[in-house]
């Protein structure tokens, strides 16, 4: 399994006819102070699966880290993507979009951070975030 795409944005939907819209990507913030609190975004992942793997059990996990290296948060699920007669025929990669609502995000400090994607265990993607202080104007 392969993390095709990861990324934060403002918002992000899948549509009833698959497909995955996208808005406002970004991996920085800004706060006036600190610690803070990012109210909402969203962690957007496209998991790609060789068809070698369907019936395997998987575990996705992510991590939040920060600069030290020091895990913050995480959550993960297990799944098993099963056979589908006429899908993936002929050695075509299965796809499939998840995207994560991230709400209430602490942060203690400006600094960087990051999401760690890791599948059965082998880190698959990071997706880093900044957090600045908002510049005085």
């Amino acid at each position: 399994m392969n993390v095709a795409l990861a990324l934060l944005a403002d918002a992000a939907n899948l549509s009833a006819d698959g497909k995955l819209n996208i808005l406002g990507v970004f991996n920085t913030i800004f706060s006036d102070r600190y610690p803070a609190v990012h109210s909402e975004m969203k962690l957007v992942l496209r998991l790609q699966l060789h068809p070698a793997e369907v019936d395997q059990p998987k575990e996705v996990n992510v991590q939040l880290r920060n600069d030290e290296g020091r895990r913050i948060d995480g959550f993960g699920a297990a799944f098993t993507v099963q056979a589908t007669p006429g899908v993936g025929l002929g050695g075509e990669m299965l796809t499939t979009d998840s995207v994560v609502s991230v709400s209430n995000l602490y942060l203690e400090s400006p600094g960087m951070y990051e999401f760690v994607i890791l599948v059965n265990g082998e880190v698959k993607a990071q997706v880093p975030l900044k957090a600045r202080l908002r510049p005085v104007a």
